[in-house]
């Protein structure tokens, strides 16, 4: 995968893209997600990307710079990687491709995915907030766009496409507090399962309803 840097008006420059640069942001997503902002200086990480600190900072010029990549690169990083991996095809399977995607991108970039959440509500830089609220709305507008689709193309019901949406996103967003990197079963394929479970439901085949929930009687008043 190749990081995007952007320009002010968020389109991605080729010429700046490297691996390199997107070990340093993940590296430093480490460092920062374990460390914080203050207990990690450039020194560490060039020692964690293998690096000396003169190639360091040749992609940055300073901490705070790596910093609001992490904090705001990211969500416009994910969203890339994420477009990218949707294919041709029928609507509901873009929308699978959409979460096995980025479910991939927690799992290559999980530091940098932690250190990008934990900043997205603590990061002081109201400035730096705002493009990722800017950023992050992109994101979820692009999702809520293959849920209209597959709705038009008669592959799922009517739902509320905002609130369909929402509850995909916070399927994988809350994946960092729990997902654990020893068990089997790797991010792509637990957001295999979710897609299974959003688009197929929990109940069997057949006839069952689910039960019907009656008001409270008012208790009845005794007679004088």
């Amino acid at each position: 995968m190749v990081e995007l840097s952007t320009t002010k008006d968020g389109v991605a420059n080729q010429a700046e893209a490297s691996d390199r640069v997107l070990q340093i942001l993940s590296e430093a997503g480490r460092l920062f997600a374990t460390k914080g902002y203050d207990g990690t200086s450039m020194r560490d990480i060039a020692v964690a990307c293998g690096i000396s600190k003169s190639l360091l900072y040749h992609h940055f010029s300073n901490k705070d710079e790596i910093y609001a990549r992490v904090a705001v690169g990211s969500t416009l990083e994910l969203y890339l990687f994420v477009r990218d991996r949707i294919p041709d095809g029928p609507p509901s399977q873009k929308i699978r491709a959409f979460m096995v995607a980025t479910a991939e991108y927690f799992r290559r970039y999980r530091w940098a995915w932690i250190a990008s959440t934990t900043a997205f509500w603590n990061d002081p830089d109201r400035h730096r907030q705002k493009e990722r609220m800017t950023r992050r709305d992109r994101f979820e507008h692009f999702l809520r766009g293959l849920i209209q689709e597959a709705i038009d193309a008669g592959e799922i019901r009517k739902l509320d496409v905002a609130m369909t949406g929402r509850l995909i996103l916070s399927s994988l967003n809350w994946m960092h507090r729990w997902y654990n990197p020893n068990k089997s079963a790797t991010p792509e394929q637990i957001a295999d399962i979710f897609f299974d479970m959003v688009f197929n439901g929990l109940r069997t085949d057949g006839p069952a309803r689910p039960p019907t929930i009656e008001p409270p009687k008012s208790p009845r008043r005794k007679p004088r």
